[in-house]
């Protein structure tokens, strides 16, 4: 099946350029009258909980995620799913003592909010490494799985060519549009993606026999989301430690998550939505990894697990049907690099050159901000040959690279909203501790391979080892003045206040309740499929 041979009739193709006209159109219309910073990088920060949620949805799951998770459920198992089910309760978490505080500072950037709690070097680091993985992580492997699918399409073309012309298609409404235009498109293909993936499982599932076969014939080892600690995938031990790291950078201070509900009228809406794409995160199970769980009886003998969602597509789907599965596909593709590209170059603009001229005027920033956008885009195709040369596994390249990166980042944030002690001079050493730690680790373990340790274990001794050095350093500095950072912190005071003020609220607007139930269902989900 790796010889697979793919074709599109005229319908299909009809199908695929209409959605491509109409998303453009889309953007460049939502575009209109955006003519200073706010509008441009923080849509106004009028954005509702249902467009939030969908946005959210829509930036998270990319070209990466469709093939990665399918291909990852066929190799490895259903445990890929622990990423997924664990952002239910990062969300919620995030919900009740992180957004307050980022809501509350008015920043643009999270970097920006680590340089109010602690200072500007902090900030122009966590920005740096932020663009850098927007550039080798989001952007570039959210390319090169969409061109890995193309590529049956187009033999012809090399896959940096075909990502090529995704980067430009997806960067033409971001330039021009900004974070409005990215977010008014995210909410259409985020629909549109999650419709299509309803005809991929249907298809999977009718093929191999049907959802006992499946259930009876596969591997239960596959079939198990909690595994034992030496398994390759996701060790149970990392499943505790390591994925809530990696899922607390993600949807807590990723930029490109974290700026969709930056941009939110009211805190409630940034809390509903927020909860709002936890709740859209349980379907994944059903629609993406399952279907690679049943390729397992429909294709038993491919070489490479990246390779199932294309066959899938091109095997198994009638004419009509592989159309808008495409457009689906692509929806993924342009909501995530959109969503990358407009987030990244906020960071260029709000933490580099308004910082180096504070003077420039607001049609300046926004001018830098879409020269950036190009910029970005370039590099991120550039980079496709590296991933295409090391990258076995689309969704493993992904999750290491960030368990290796980002810990340091997470532990200055937990002190910084936890600990009132924690200061610049312990911000600086945990950082440096804990990237010369991951520098290491990444050496030893992926690299000469002299140390047997799991990414997301490393993960976790990465951000001990930063943890430690951020408390140990801060007793080496005064404690920074309360005035200045009560503000950036989570606190006790505010928490019992707030929580007089949902006693006069109706339940359903209670979003501590929401969070319960949607931590309660993930809970009966995880149990069942133990």
């Amino acid at each position: 099946m790796d010889t697979l041979q793919a074709s599109m009739a005229g319908l299909d193709w009809i199908i695929v350029f209409g959605y491509l006209a109409g998303i453009i159109l889309l953007g460049l219309i939502a575009s209109r009258g955006q003519t200073d910073a706010k509008d441009y990088f923080l849509a106004s920060r009028a954005a509702t909980w249902p467009t939030i949620g969908l946005a959210l949805i829509g930036s998270n799951i990319s070209a990466t995620t469709l093939i990665g998770l399918a291909g990852a459920a066929y190799t490895i198992g259903i445990s890929v799913f622990n990423y997924e089910w664990m952002a239910t309760v990062i969300l919620a978490i995030y919900c009740i003592f992180v957004l307050p505080a980022v809501l509350r500072s008015q920043v643009y950037t999270m970097p920006e909010f680590l340089e109010r709690r602690y200072s500007g070097s902090i900030r122009l680091y966590f920005s740096g490494l932020t663009i850098f993985l927007n550039i080798v992580v989001d952007t570039a492997s959210t390319l090169f799985g969409g061109a890995i699918l193309f590529k049956l399409l187009f033999p012809s073309l090399a896959l940096w060519e075909i990502a090529a012309i995704l980067a430009v298609t997806a960067g033409l409404y971001t330039a021009l549009g900004g974070l409005r235009a990215v977010m008014v498109t995210e909410v259409v293909q985020t629909v549109l993606l999650l419709g299509a993936s309803v005809f991929i499982a249907y298809f999977a599932f009718d093929k191999a026999g049907g959802w006992n076969q499946v259930m009876s014939q596969v591997d239960p080892e596959k079939l198990s989301l909690i595994r034992p600690n030496d398994d390759p995938g996701v060790p149970w031990f990392g499943l505790i430690t390591g994925v809530p790291l990696l899922g607390f950078y993600f949807w807590c201070t990723n930029q490109f998550m974290a700026q969709r509900v930056m941009s939110a009228k009211t805190l409630d809406h940034g809390r509903w939505g927020s909860l709002f794409a936890g709740v859209l995160k349980l379907p994944i199970l059903f629609l993406m990894v399952l279907p690679g769980t049943a390729a397992i009886l429909i294709y038993p003998n491919l070489e490479k697990g990246d390779m199932v969602y294309p066959t899938l597509i091109f095997d198994l789907l009638p004419v009509g049907i592989v159309g808008i599965v495409i457009a689906g596909f692509l929806a993924a593709i342009m909501s995530s690099i959109a969503s990358t590209f407009n987030s990244a170059s906020t960071l260029v603009t709000m933490d580099f050159a308004r910082k180096l001229a504070p003077t420039l005027s607001q049609a300046a920033l926004v001018r830098i901000g879409r020269i950036a956008t190009l910029v970005l885009m370039v590099l991120s195709i550039a980079w496709i040959p590296v991933i295409e040369k090391h990258a076995d596994s689309l969704w493993q390249y992904i999750q290491a690279v960030l368990a290796y990166a980002v810990p340091p980042i997470v532990a200055l944030f937990l002190a910084g909203l936890f600990w009132k002690r924690a200061n610049a001079t312990g911000a600086r050493i945990g950082l440096v501790l804990g990237t010369a730690t991951g520098i290491y680790l990444f050496i030893v373990i992926a690299v000469t391979e002299t140390l047997n340790m799991h990414f997301l274990i490393a993960a976790c001794v990465i951000f001990a080892v930063a943890l430690a050095g951020v408390v140990a350093g801060s007793f080496l500095a005064p404690a920074p003045s309360l005035d200045q950072i009560e503000t950036l912190m989570w606190k006790k005071a505010d928490y019992d206040a707030e929580t007089a003020h949902l006693r006069t609220q109706p339940l359903w607007q209670n979003y501590r309740l929401q969070a319960l139930v949607l931590i309660g269902i993930t809970a009966v989900l995880v149990w069942v499929w133990r």
